[in-house]
C-alpha cells in the first residue's frame, strides 16, 4: 500500500489534560508539538474536568490560528485519547485546532473506531476531511503480534510505542541485559511502518528525567534506529530531541551533494565526492535528510 509521508513533528511534549494552567506555558516552549493527554495522565474520577478543559483550549487556539490570518500554526497540537472512552473523547476535543490523536492501548479494532467516529464528525462538520490523523501507541503484546493489521488502517499515520506499559505487559525487567530484546521490540515497529509505506514512528519517552546526557545517548541510538521523533514527559527533555532529531547542517550539506550529483549524472548510478557509490537507496535518504531540515 502506497501512502503519502507527511514529515512529523520532532518533539511531542505531554501536558495533563486536566492542568489547563500548563497549557499556555507548553504552547510557549519549544516542543513542535503538544499531546493533551486524557489518558493515564488524568485521575479517572477528573476525565469530564480535563475533556471540558482540553476541548476549550483547542477552541481558543482555532480563534488564534484564525486570527493569524491562516498562516501554519507555530506549535500542533495532538490529543491522547483512551480506547474505553473513544467517543467522549473525541466530540469534547473535535474542532479545526485538533491536528491529530495519539490512541493509546491501539490494537485494529480500535482504529476502525477511531477512523469511523473521525467520518462521522467530519460529516457534521466538526472536522475538516481527513484533517486529523492517528498516532496508534504500540502498549501491548496483542498489538506488537498483529501489527500487519494494526498497519492496515488509512487514517494512521505512524505509530509510537508506549514503552512502559508495553514492558509490563511482556514483564520485562529495563537493564542493560533487556536492551537488545528492547531494540528488537523497536526495530519492529519500525519495520512495520517502513513496510506499510507509513511516516517514520515516534520513539518512547524516557520517565528519567534529570539525566539528560543519558536522555540524549539513548535518542541518537533510536534515531539511527529508524525513529524521527520523540515524545517528552518534561519540558527539559524537548530540547535535546530537537537538537538530535534536526539533521546537522553537515548532514543538510552532504545530503544536497549527493542530488546535485545525481541529477547531474541524469538520475544514473555515480560516486560521491568521497568515492562512495551514490545509488537509488542513498538518494531517498538524502531526500528524507533535506525534507526534515526544511521543516526545522
Amino acid at each position: 500500500m502506497q501512502r503519502s509521508q507527511p514529515v512529523l513533528p520532532r518533539s511531542f511534549l505531554y501536558v495533563p489534560g486536566n492542568k489547563p494552567e500548563l497549557f499556555a506555558k507548553a504552547a510557549a516552549g519549544p516542543a513542535d508539538a503538544v499531546i493533551l493527554d486524557l489518558e493515564d495522565a488524568v485521575p479517572v474520577d477528573r476525565k469530564d474536568e480535563a475533556r471540558a478543559a482540553v476541548g476549550a483550549w483547542l477552541r481558543d487556539e482555532a480563534q488564534r490560528r484564525e486570527a493569524r490570518s491562516g498562516t501554519e500554526p507555530a506549535q500542533r497540537q495532538w490529543v491522547r485519547v483512551a480506547p474505553e472512552n473513544l467517543a467522549a473523547d473525541l466530540h469534547s476535543v473535535a474542532g479545526p485546532a485538533l491536528d491529530g490523536i495519539f490512541l493509546a492501548k491501539c490494537s485494529a479494532g480500535t482504529l476502525r473506531k477511531a477512523a469511523e467516529l473521525l467520518t462521522d464528525l467530519e460529516a457534521e462538520g466538526v472536522l475538516s476531511p481527513r484533517a486529523v490523523g492517528i498516532i496508534g501507541l504500540i502498549e501491548d503484546a496483542s498489538a506488537l503480534v498483529d501489527l500487519t493489521s494494526v498497519t492496515d488502517c488509512s487514517r494512521l499515520v505512524t505509530l509510537a510505542i508506549g514503552e512502559v506499559d508495553l514492558m509490563a505487559d511482556l514483564r520485562m525487567a529495563r537493564s542493560a541485559s533487556t536492551e537488545p530484546a528492547l531494540d528488537s521490540i523497536r526495530s519492529r515497529i519500525v519495520l512495520a511502518c517502513a513496510a506499510a509505506g507509513l511516516s517514520a514512528p515516534v520513539a518512547p519517552t524516557s520517565t528519567a528525567i534529570r539525566d539528560l546526557d543519558a536522555f540524549e545517548q539513548s535518542a541518537r541510538k533510536l534515531l539511527d534506529l529508524g525513529f524521527r521523533s520523540r515524545t517528552a514527559v518534561h519540558p527539559t527533555q524537548v530540547d535535546v530531541i530537537n537538537r538530535v532529531f534536526t539533521p546537522s547542517t553537515q548532514a543538510v550539506a552532504a545530503a544536497r551533494e549527493v542530488l546535485s550529483g545525481f541529477d547531474d549524472s541524469g538520475d544514473g548510478v555515480t560516486l560521491d565526492s568521497s568515492g562512495r557509490m551514490v545509488d537509488a537507496a542513498v538518494v531517498r535518504a538524502a531526500r528524507e535528510t533535506v525534507s526534515r531540515a526544511s521543516l526545522f
